[in-house]
């Protein structure tokens, strides 16, 4: 009787106890799926304003070419609703395979427009307009307002945000790194041009004032070991070069517009101001012909793929040992640009 009893109570104690590991095993299983199935994850974009996602965004719209290239480097094309309309253009472009499967080009939208376009997540560059940002948020869709980049450094930062903002920061870094290895590239063959040997550059561009100290291509000079005359006659950007301070420059090289946009747009007008004007028949560019007609779809871009601008200028500067193909494109999306 007493070892039956014994035995009853040993198997109440096992039972409980076997229960109470199930409970408890259970409760571990419910937090671990609870866990992984919250996806959601919050940004604080330049201005402050912090936005918060359920999940990764499927449907983003940026508002520049810039974003859209940084957007497709780190996810494919699917995941945009819409991009830059000159995105196409192959004198603007480097990535026109890619953007010629997005079906949708726009220009300048309107809150209403980017509505009908249904995004998750729109992405802003910091000169966009504030009222159309407020009836965005307004109308319940998420805004990121992003910083416009005026170094390569500042190229970093804005792919970390939008990484951040579309929950692919790991690929964001991995952006970086293939930006790093690039620049590496390039500035060892840089670094070899001596002081003397150094070119003076000045970009004629159709934005008359762009160019001086404090932009993006000013920055992308100092790594291609070329001298910006636009900067070296004391302009900064937003300073207009007018044809005196041109001569006071007196570059080595011109690097003159190409952009057509689609073929309707002539530059050749434009240019001849310059190249067939008696006062400035003198300087040296012209008097050597050293005109250069550069890929302004590098020259111009402060994507992940501004170290190609780097190495455009170099090239311009210095020759083919700084060629690249015409489809250079970093990305980690896994499509190919071709």
């Amino acid at each position: 009787m007493r070892i039956t009893k014994t035995i009853k109570i040993a198997f109440i104690f096992f039972a409980c106890a076997l229960m109470c590991l199930l409970l408890l095993s259970g409760c571990g299983n419910q937090a671990a799926i609870h866990t992984s199935a919250d996806t959601s994850y919050s940004v604080t974009d330049m201005v402050g304003t912090r936005v918060t996602f359920k999940q990764k965004p499927k449907r983003i719209l940026t508002l520049s070419m810039c974003t859209d290239q940084i957007v497709l480097g780190l996810v494919p094309s699917n995941h945009l609703v819409a991009i830059d309309a000159l995105l196409d253009d192959p004198v603007s472009s480097n990535i026109v395979p890619i953007a010629k499967r997005i079906k949708t080009k726009i220009k300048n939208l309107g809150a209403e427009q980017i509505m009908a376009l249904q995004p998750d997540l729109v992405i802003v560059p910091e000169w966009g307009k504030s009222e159309m940002v407020d009836s965005l948020r307004e109308l319940g869709i998420a805004v990121v307002i992003v910083k416009a980049p005026a170094t390569v450094e500042d190229v970093k930062l804005l792919i970390r945000q939008i990484a951040a903002a579309m929950g692919e920061k790991a690929k964001g870094e991995q952006m970086i790194a293939l930006m790093d290895a690039k620049l590496q590239e390039i500035t060892a063959k840089t670094a070899k041009i001596p002081p003397d040997k150094r070119k003076n550059v000045v970009l004629i561009s159709l934005m008359t004032s762009y160019g001086g100290a404090g932009c993006i291509y000013d920055d992308a000079c100092k790594y291609a070991n070329v001298i910006n005359g636009i900067t070296a006659v004391g302009l900064k950007n937003g300073q207009a070069l007018t044809k005196e301070m041109l001569v006071k420059s007196d570059p080595d090289l011109l690097l003159m517009p190409v952009y057509n946009n689609h073929g309707t747009f002539d530059t050749h007008q434009f240019n001849d101001m310059y190249l067939k004007d008696p006062s400035l028949q003198s300087m040296k560019a012209i008097r050597d012909k050293r005109i250069i007609y550069p890929r302004e779809s590098f020259l111009y871009n402060c994507s992940q793929d501004v170290v190609y601008c780097i190495a455009e200028i170099a090239r311009c500067a210095y020759g083919n040992e700084f060629d690249f193909p015409d489809d250079a494109h970093l990305s980690v999306s896994g499509e190919e640009n071709r």
